[in-house]
C-alpha cells in the first residue's frame, strides 16, 4: 500500500501552510487540538472547519466524536461530507460499541488512543478503516514504543486485515523511515515534524550553492 500523510492539527492557518505542497493526503484532528488552536469543539465550527480543509483538496478528514452520545455526534460529523469524513473514536467499550452502530449507517471509522497491540485486533475484528496507535505516548510509559507498533503492524498483516495503522504522536522525523522500513506506510504528523522533515541541513547548503553557481554563471 503506497505512504499516506495526515497532518495533524486543527489550526486553519497550519492547513494553509502545510496542504499546498501535495504532501498530506488530509487532515486529523481530535477536540485537544482544536482545544489547542483555541477553536470550539462544535459540529457547526467543525462544519465551517470542513469547509475549509476541503478547499484545500484534501482526500480525507478525520474528526472525533465525544460526549455521551458517540452514535449521534458521529453521525452528524459524517454528514459534514460523506465522502471526506472519517469518524474517530476511542478504543473503548463505548467506542466499539458506537462504531457497529455507525457502520451499520455507512459511516467510515479510525480508532484512536491505542496503546496495547492487542486493541488492533479488535479494531480488525470490527473492520474499522483505521487505528491510530500513539508511539511517543507508549514509550513515555517505559515501552518500546516501535517495537510495539511494528508488532501491531505483523499482526495485521498476519490475518489479511484490511484495518491500516495510523501512527500518531510522533516526536521526531526519524520516526517515519524507523517504521517504514518495518512495512508502516500511514503516519499523521504535526507541522512541527513536517518542518523537521525539511529541515536537513546538507541539502539546505547545496540548494544554495546551485544559486550561487547559477548566477555566477
Amino acid at each position: 500500500m503506497a505512504l499516506r500523510l495526515l497532518l495533524d492539527s486543527a489550526d486553519p492557518a497550519a492547513w494553509a501552510e502545510w496542504l499546498p505542497s501535495g504532501l498530506f493526503r488530509g487532515v486529523t484532528t481530535n477536540p485537544t487540538l482544536l482545544h489547542r488552536a483555541e477553536q470550539p469543539c462544535s459540529i457547526d465550527n467543525l462544519k465551517e472547519l470542513t469547509q475549509r480543509a476541503l478547499a484545500h483538496g484534501v482526500q480525507e478528514l478525520h474528526l472525533q466524536a465525544w460526549g455521551a452520545d458517540l452514535v449521534g455526534c458521529g453521525a452528524a460529523l459524517a454528514a459534514i461530507a460523506p465522502d471526506r469524513i472519517w469518524v474517530k473514536l476511542p478504543i473503548t467499550r463505548p467506542g466499539l460499541e458506537a462504531a457497529r452502530d455507525l457502520q451499520q449507517q455507512g459511516c467510515r471509522i479510525t480508532f484512536t488512543a491505542c496503546y496495547e497491540p492487542a486493541q488492533v485486533l479488535l479494531a480488525a475484528a470490527l473492520g474499522a478503516d483505521y487505528i491510530a496507535p500513539y508511539l511517543g505516548r507508549i514509550s513515555d510509559q517505559g515501552r518500546d514504543g516501535h517495537a510495539e507498533i511494528i508488532t501491531m503492524q505483523r499482526c495485521l498483516q498476519a490475518l489479511g486485515s484490511t484495518t491500516r495503522l495510523l501512527v500518531a504522536s510522533l516526536r521526531s522525523a526519524s520516526d517515519l523511515p524507523r517504521l517504514a522500513a518495518e512495512g508502516l506506510n500511514t503516519f499523521t504528523i504535526s507541522p512541527a515534524i513536517a518542518e523537521d522533515l525539511l529541515q536537513v541541513e546538507a541539502t539546505e547548503a547545496a540548494a544554495l550553492q546551485f544559486e550561487l553557481d547559477a548566477a555566477g554563471g
